[in-house]
């Protein structure tokens, strides 16, 4: 998938699409049940903390990761690689 493949849209658009049959769903997916005011009332956004490091890679993988997100996102892209191995080698 490329930044191109990706686009923004409201709830209120997709479901536009989907009545218009521009965007295809399962017709046993289920819809959720809408939270109301009082959950996003006191919904609160959390973010990991984060630490600045200074990393040297190889020239061949920063590129790999700069050329798979046209430049856009790669740090984070290879944050979640990380991630994932982090992940698999406490589960494993």
């Amino acid at each position: 998938m490329t930044d191109q493949d990706i686009r923004k849209a409201s709830l209120a658009e997709i479901r536009a699409m989907k009545d218009t049959g521009k965007v295809a769903s399962r017709s046993s997916a289920v819809e959720a049940e809408d939270l109301g005011a009082e959950f996003w009332a006191k919904a609160e956004l959390v973010s990991p903390e984060k630490r600045s490091v200074h990393l040297k890679i190889e020239n061949e993988v920063f590129d790999f990761f700069y050329e798979e997100t046209n430049g856009k996102g790669h740090l984070t892209k290879m944050q979640n690689v990380l991630r994932a191995y982090m992940r698999a080698r406490k589960a494993g």
